[in-house]
């Protein structure tokens, strides 16, 4: 046989058989020795804080429960806000600006629960107000139950343009008085239909 031929044989041979022999291990090796080293440091639970443990690593996804959380939030804004507008008014606003405007709301979001020592302690409410009412959600407390920052949608009819929505949000610090603009969506000239409709 040539020697080519041979070549590509066992190229080939080697392929096929690829993962179908597996050597044994024993697992069993380092287990008495690594249970002596773990008894002789002993039980020090004292020495780990709660914050210390919710701040390592997730093994599956390498993200910290802070970042999880934050995630979690976050998935909550666009859930919340996408329930606020209904499918009728969803449907018709352009997908690539709304998503701009979520977008910012999850990045104030964000900003507004890590300036807190425990951010997990932030909830977002899950009632966006019906019918004609600005309210999207509420960025809250847990332990107080007290909100932080109201996220609202209100309708503008400018004259001669239309209707617009404008997304904005209040503070807690200055008693929900100013108005933190966000951004707007034009609607059209028409009426839009009512909030979740």
């Amino acid at each position: 046989m040539k020697l080519w031929m041979r070549k590509i044989a066992v190229v080939l041979v080697a392929i096929m058989t690829l993962g179908m022999y597996v050597p044994q291990m024993d697992i069993h090796t380092n287990a008495e020795n690594n249970k002596d080293a773990l008894s002789s440091k002993g039980d020090h639970l004292e020495d780990f804080s709660p914050k210390m443990v919710e701040d390592r690593p997730t093994e599956a996804t390498g993200l910290s429960t802070d970042s999880l959380h934050i995630d979690a939030l976050k998935k909550d804004v666009k859930a919340q806000t996408y329930t606020k507008l209904g499918p009728r008014i969803s449907e018709r606003l352009d997908d690539q600006f709304l998503a701009v405007i979520i977008k910012e709301m999850e990045t104030v979001v964000e900003t507004l629960v890590t300036e807190e020592d425990h951010d997990f302690y932030f909830g977002i409410t899950q009632q966006p107000t019906e019918g004609f009412g600005e309210k999207i959600f509420s960025v809250y407390d847990l332990r107080t139950n007290e909100d932080i920052a109201r996220f609202d949608v209100r309708r503008d009819n400018r004259p001669l343009e239309g209707y617009w929505f404008n997304f904005h949000y209040h503070l807690q610090e200055d008693n929900f008085v100013k108005h933190h603009e966000i951004g707007e969506i034009f609607w059209d000239k028409n009426t839009p239909p009512k909030w979740m409709a």
